[in-house]
């Protein structure tokens, strides 16, 4: 197996079955969302914690800017298809650094269906960039020019400028991994624990 073929197989648990696994598997995050309704997403347990739909919507935004703008130099997802204003949102940015009330503000106000559509549509374009990589690319290194778009495109906020010093000249295949998958696989564990938090038990 590749580092290609190994990344993938991280991705699809972050993502749906839908997304990652449409033949049936474990998917994590089917797992984390499982029998949740809007209000339950929008839902912030305790002070200074976070809904599961800012960290869904932080999740899909941090892999949109890391695989379309910064590893692959193209358009993101939220600028297709009215996005935006499908999600009823005005931010751009991938989250790092909100205050807490913008988290709560977000959390009120986001559309829960297209937030779900918008992450999917997310992973399916990672996965359709990724499959076409060659496994060499993983070693070429960020063009930091990159990483400025993405900040003089609003893509990561005004608060979260350190992202440039983490990952401008480091190799594709480390931001890969962790703007793509390993990001997620944290914020999916935060995600089972603000569930637990909140009293929200599995369907049996």
């Amino acid at each position: 197996m590749d580092a290609i073929q190994m990344f993938l197989n991280d991705h699809s648990r972050t993502h749906s079955n839908f997304v990652g696994n449409p033949e049936g598997g474990f998917s994590i995050s089917d797992f984390v969302l499982s029998g949740l309704d809007d209000d339950q997403l929008r839902l912030r347990p305790g002070e200074g914690l976070n809904s599961l739909a800012w960290l869904f919507w932080h999740m899909a935004r941090t892999e949109d800017m890391g695989v379309n703008l910064i590893i692959a130099g193209r358009p993101q997802v939220l600028e297709e298809d009215d996005w935006a204003q499908r999600l009823d949102i005005s931010r751009r940015d991938m989250g790092a650094g909100m205050a807490d009330e913008e988290v709560t503000d977000f959390g009120e106000t986001v559309d829960i269906a297209a937030l779900h559509e918008y992450r999917s549509a997310v992973g399916i374009r990672t996965r359709e960039i990724v499959g076409g990589m060659r496994s060499e690319e993983l070693a070429e290194t960020i063009d930091s020019s990159r990483i400025q778009q993405a900040l003089s495109m609003g893509a990561i906020g005004e608060n979260a400028g350190w992202i440039e010093g983490a990952f401008a000249g480091k190799t594709k295949a480390l931001v890969l991994g962790h703007l793509a998958s390993g990001h997620s696989f944290m914020h999916l564990g935060e995600a089972w624990c603000l569930r637990s938090m909140a009293g929200l038990r599995l369907p049996l």
